[in-house]
């Protein structure tokens, strides 16, 4: 099966998942996959183009294993992405390298998915910290799941997970390049909490 569509979705900061999972639970919200364990493995270019033109070619295994690819950002909160189921993960990171794609980041986390009215709410557990995003058809749409949950005072961030990433290796100098929690577990919790809402809208 193949997915072409256009991503509208807002990130936000929420170091209590749990709050918003109750609430989500209290507003009818359908729980579409339980929290599920990531792999990502991002490819560009030997040149790097991908990175310098901001697309994105990602590879993921949660509940399946699915091929990814995202056009730079039309809009603050808006890109077109294609997406493909593929059958095996080692196959087609073989694939790619084969094709002359490079493995230049790898990062997991951990994502529980819900589905309320027309919007897609994921509850994100990163390394770095908690997250909330809410995809949907129009920002009007995820603007009034936003209020319902009761987080439109959050802190925003239009970046990316690997921009993010990025960003704190840049103000922390951490040595390490990819995005795992074995990483993250000797950084203190309150150096990232403040580099990281350094980065907020």
């Amino acid at each position: 099966m193949s997915v072409a569509h256009t991503e509208t979705e807002v990130k936000l900061w929420a170091p209590d998942l749990s709050v918003i999972a109750d609430r989500l639970t209290a507003l009818g919200a359908a729980l579409a996959q339980p929290r599920t364990a990531e792999r990502n493995l991002r490819y560009d270019r030997l040149d790097g183009s991908l990175s310098a033109r901001g697309e994105v070619l990602r590879l993921r295994q949660d509940s399946q294993v699915r091929l990814t690819y995202k056009a730079p950002h039309s809009a603050a909160y808006t890109r077109a992405e294609l997406e493909i189921v593929v059958s095996d993960f080692e196959t087609t990171d073989r694939l790619l390298q084969a094709l002359g794609f490079q493995v230049v980041w790898r990062y997991e986390k951990f994502r529980t998915t819900y589905q309320l009215g027309n919007c897609e709410v994921v509850l994100d557990e990163l390394p770095f910290g908690n997250f909330v995003e809410v995809e949907g058809d129009s920002l009007a749409e995820i603007e009034a799941i936003i209020a319902q949950l009761g987080i439109a005072e959050s802190p925003r961030f239009a970046k990316s997970y690997s921009e993010l990433f990025e960003r704190l290796r840049e103000r922390l100098s951490l040595p390490f390049r990819d995005l795992t929690f074995e990483n993250f577990r000797a950084v203190a919790h309150a150096e990232i909490k403040d580099a990281l809402l350094r980065e907020a809208e």
